[in-house]
């Protein structure tokens, strides 16, 4: 098969690591991909938007599935495209439609759905600039602190949480009024503040089943301790310790089944990965989000743990077969250390020269954010790379990550040197 991954980050050079080896491949592309995904297939130079270039390209190279990294693409319909096309519609897309992708898309119509379909999720309630007062009103009724969530994609940057009402109102009208996050703020989701800690559970289905790949937790804030500005994920830990058996049981029976149920009810033909973002309250689960596609960093935690052949469940996923497919895991545990330029999440150079790769032991390294310059791997993003590394706990894989993370060498580099530190 000749397949195309469709993305440029640590989650597509995962997903390219992974299908690169299946004895299903014959090609692989990934565009636009980065200096990583390069030593596993060819890169081609088109931006994850750029339909019609795809278009051409999937026609010129007899491309047999096309795998979606990213959600910007899912969002904007390019399933749909592939279908409503002659001679694309029989090439499987990875990837729901637009009418699934929805349920990232948008926020309000995502806590609807949960409502309609019994998944556990906390109270909310919608506002615009129309109703503002009402908004202000209903900040009024909760207990601090408040989250407020841009009903659109805002880029991983939409989700405030407040513990001051004043300023909760104060940027509620900076998000419907004055377009803080521009049109994805145009409609804001107001919701209790869920208790309890975080973790992320992925379900990959082709509409009639589902296969519950490994739990993760990621790592948001910049600062050690989990302090700082949001980032796009600092690091991320495999299996999560806290997600037993039981309550794993519990995910799968309350909010996995109710979705794939709920999707089939209402008419929506699924075919890809649900990233369900849970909290864990005392052993009860509940839904912070759902996302339409695998995570980043987790995705680089969770991909390396499947032992099965990541093609061929693609294949089960295509031919809605995913329910005869083996699916078997690693039982040791995975973690991932991020490298980032200095300064991010803010302002940050790029193009810094990297060296050290040869270095690298006992670690696998997912580019996130680099490109090859005058045969240089150099930095090209504020996430840059990735160490996965497996363990027989979580201590012995993240001396792993550790250790190559003090390898690997550009101007400022930058990484959390606790992730895990709230599990071990």
């Amino acid at each position: 098969m000749n397949v195309l991954i469709i993305g440029s980050g640590g989650r597509e050079h995962a997903f390219a690591w992974k299908i690169a080896q299946s004895p299903k491949l014959t090609k692989l592309y990934i565009a636009p991909g980065n200096a990583g995904t390069a030593q596993a297939g060819t890169n081609v130079n088109l931006q994850v938007t750029d339909f019609e270039g795809i278009r051409q390209f999937v026609l010129e190279n007899n491309i047999n599935m096309v795998v979606v990294g990213p959600e910007d693409p899912l969002v904007n319909g390019i399933h749909d495209f592939f279908l409503a096309d002659d001679q694309l519609k029989n090439i499987p897309v990875i990837g729901p439609k637009k009418d699934g992708a929805i349920l990232e898309g948008s926020k309000e119509f995502s806590k609807r759905f949960m409502q309609k379909h019994g998944v556990p999720t906390a109270a909310y309630q919608s506002f615009t600039a129309e109703n503002l007062e009402e908004g202000y009103a209903f900040l009024e009724t909760l207990t601090p602190p408040f989250v407020l969530k841009a009903d659109g994609l805002a880029a991983g940057k939409g989700v405030l949480i407040i513990n001051d009402l004043e300023e909760a109102k104060s940027e509620l009208k900076n998000m419907v009024a004055e377009a803080k996050f521009g049109t994805a703020s145009s409609t804001v989701v107001i919701e209790e503040f869920l208790k309890g800690i975080e973790l992320s559970v992925f379900v990959l289905t082709d509409g009639e089943n589902y296969k519950i790949l490994p739990s993760a937790k990621d790592y948001k804030r910049i600062g050690e301790g989990d302090t700082g500005l949001n980032t796009g994920g600092m690091g991320a830990i495999s299996p999560v310790p806290f997600a037993d058996e039981a309550f794993l049981r519990k995910v799968e029976e309350r909010i996995v089944k109710p979705t794939i149920n709920g999707l089939k009810a209402d008419g929506i033909d699924y075919k890809g990965f649900i990233f369900i973002g849970l909290m864990n309250d005392n052993g009860e689960p509940s839904v912070v989000e759902y996302n339409v596609r695998m995570g980043d960093p987790e995705t680089e935690v969770v991909i390396p743990r499947i032992k099965s052949d990541l093609l061929d469940l693609f294949e089960g996923v295509a031919h809605r077969t995913l329910g005869e497919k083996t699916f078997e895991l690693d039982e040791r545990t995975a973690t991932t250390v991020m490298l980032v330029s200095g300064g991010y999440p803010e302002a940050y150079e790029k193009g810094k020269i990297m060296t050290g790769f040869e270095t690298i032991e006992n670690s696998i390294p997912f580019h996130a954010g680099t490109k090859q310059d005058a045969g240089h791997v150099v930095t090209s993003g504020g996430r840059v790379l990735a160490l996965t590394s497996f363990g027989s706990d979580i201590r012995d894989a993240l001396s792993k990550s550790f250790a190559n993370a003090e390898r690997i060498n550009f101007d400022k580099k930058y990484y959390r040197s606790d992730i895990g530190f709230d599990l071990v």
